[in-house]
């Protein structure tokens, strides 16, 4: 089956044509600054992958998909030549609150609850969800699958998703923690699995999505049970642009003070705040070279980024039964050799003992891999992450099932 995934963000789009028979990426895109003047977007085609660069200034994440579906037709390179050769769609979607525990093929009614879930991840839902109508009107007899974020965690027990407010607010408005990145916690524990040659069912996992955002989850016996991410992404680690967990009365001190309204409140947390809120800048890769260069607000944002992780690391080391290992993922994870060493530096003495030379090898990047000393009581893995192809491979479980 051919499946068109589609990941839409704040200002990204991210989508792979994957064909699920073969586990093989037939076209890969990112377009990214959406919304912007410079925006751009590179497209690709198997087997090369030698990128084509379209400048998308501008453009809405509609617009940028409308623009990848024509390229997808016209150009020679491209595995297809006709929109009608997409057997079907896969969307990854943030948040499913209480309506979605599992992928869900999207129908008039199934769409109309995602509608109600775009409160609880005010960047990604309703992007995703305008990709999702925009493909219904371009290709209408194409089935549409959202696979969730929050679905992997639906597993968390109530000690762990529920928040200690008022049991009315949760009766009312089903407040309590969803969690995110639940497609790459997944893929990623079961990857960290395959490296250490153990059934997942076997294992306590402690998995790391460290990117612009950030999530950190207790895998036990393959089950989420706990995750840093709450009723919306902005819980939890500080991330590039997103505070992460503070002390609540500051929202509204802030506010009395400055008179700010709740939309302006919110665009401060989330978009304000973070890595870029201390240092000025949102791109870890800058605010690493900025440090070097002797920029005291990056050095401070890099500090508190690694303090947090470490704290997060070491709540879910208590909460678990056992811990076999570490898992790092996504942009910062995979990527960043200088944060890994920073973060395991403070971790040592918990039984993760980072291999300096294994963290540092020069071509490494893209591979799995083990990163700790040989005796390390507990193992620290880097994964690739991949949600594109899990999540193309549940869109196919799911559309074959109902066919």
């Amino acid at each position: 089956m051919r499946v068109l995934v589609v990941n839409a963000g704040s200002s990204s789009l991210k989508c792979q044509l994957i064909e699920t028979d073969g586990k093989v990426s037939l076209m890969r895109c990112l377009a990214e600054k959406v919304g912007e003047d410079d925006a751009f977007m590179n497209v690709s085609f198997a087997p090369t992958f030698q990128k084509m660069r379209f400048k998308v200034g501008g453009f809405s994440i509609e617009q940028c998909l409308e623009k990848l579906l024509e390229v997808l037709v016209d150009d020679p390179e491209s595995p297809i030549s006709g929109l009608s050769q997409i057997d079907a769609i896969g969307n990854r979607v943030v948040a499913g609150g209480e309506y979605f525990s599992k992928a869900t093929l999207i129908d008039k009614e199934a769409f109309e609850n995602l509608l109600k879930c775009e409160e609880l991840a005010p960047l990604h839902n309703p992007p995703a969800d305008a990709c999702i109508r925009h493909l219904q009107q371009l290709l209408p007899d194409t089935p549409q699958v959202a696979v969730f974020d929050t679905a992997f965690h639906t597993t968390m027990p109530p000690k762990a998703y529920m928040y200690p407010l008022p049991m009315r607010y949760y009766e009312k408005y089903s407040i309590r923690r969803y969690g995110a990145h639940g497609t790459s916690h997944r893929y990623a524990a079961q990857q960290a699995a395959n490296l250490l040659g153990r059934p997942l069912r076997d294992l306590g996992l402690i998995t790391c999505h460290l990117g612009n955002g950030g999530s950190i989850t207790a895998v036990n016996h393959g089950k989420s049970i706990d995750t840093t991410m709450g009723f919306t992404p902005l819980e939890g680690l500080m991330m590039g642009t997103r505070s992460g967990s503070i002390d609540p009365a500051i929202v509204t001190y802030i506010m009395r003070r400055e008179g700010l309204t709740f939309d302006e409140m919110d665009e401060i947390l989330n978009k304000e705040s973070g890595v870029l809120g201390i240092s000025g800048i949102s791109d870890m890769r800058d605010v690493l070279q900025a440090a070097d260069a002797g920029d005291e607000a990056a050095g401070l944002a890099i500090d508190m980024y690694v303090y947090k992780v470490q704290k997060a690391i070491g709540s879910f080391y208590a909460a678990m039964t056992r811990t076999d290992a570490v898992v790092m993922t996504a942009g910062i994870g995979e990527n960043s050799a200088e944060l890994r060493e920073r973060i395991f530096a403070g971790l040592a003495h918990m039984g993760m003992i980072l291999d300096k030379e294994r963290n540092q090898v020069e071509g490494a990047i893209g591979m799995n891999r083990i990163i700790s000393i040989d005796d390390s009581p507990i193992k620290i893995c880097v994964v690739t992450t991949d949600e594109e192809m899990r999540i193309a491979r549940e869109t196919d479980a799911l559309v074959s099932q109902l066919r």
